[in-house]
């Protein structure tokens, strides 16, 4: 199983458009508090996620809740802009974990520092583009690894 995990989100929108493309993918979504929303009925409504009933995501209280749990999901990979290895150059097995920092911080320094040789990047050929936006960055990786899987 693919995992995607999106640590600290900030916008519902991304979150949503993130929890879409795992469900039309078959992965399963991760989110690791804090949010920078809620995640009641009335938010979910306005939102317009009317399909996030079969997302059904996974949440964890911390990264050092999530981290625990990491052994049993698969190989992770953390996703970020300056990361060392490209996605495209990588194995990607078939049981991975993509994850994610939040839209304005990216993945944290601790969780960089502690998982250095995980870092993974998405190809950018215009330097002036310095990310891109999380729920594209989703997209297209889910859609590398099951690409791969063909």
């Amino acid at each position: 199983m693919l995992h995607v995990v999106l640590v600290e989100p900030e916008i519902p929108w991304n979150t949503g458009n993130a929890g879409r493309t795992c469900l039309a993918a078959g992965a399963r979504l991760h989110l690791v508090r804090p949010l920078g929303f809620h995640l009641g009925e009335r938010w979910l409504r306005r939102a317009g996620l009317d399909y996030w009933e079969h997302v059904d995501p996974v949440l964890h209280d911390s990264f050092e809740a999530f981290e625990a749990e990491l052994p049993r999901l698969g190989v992770p990979f953390f996703m970020t802009a300056d990361g060392k290895a490209d996605l495209y150059d990588m194995e990607i097995p078939d049981e991975a974990v993509f994850v994610f920092g939040s839209e304005s911080r990216g993945l944290r320094g601790h969780v960089r520092d502690r998982h250095e040789d995980r870092l993974v990047r998405l190809p950018i050929v215009d330097p002036r583009a310095r990310s891109l936006n999380l729920s594209t960055a989703v997209g297209i990786t889910l859609y590398e690894a099951l690409r791969r899987r063909r």
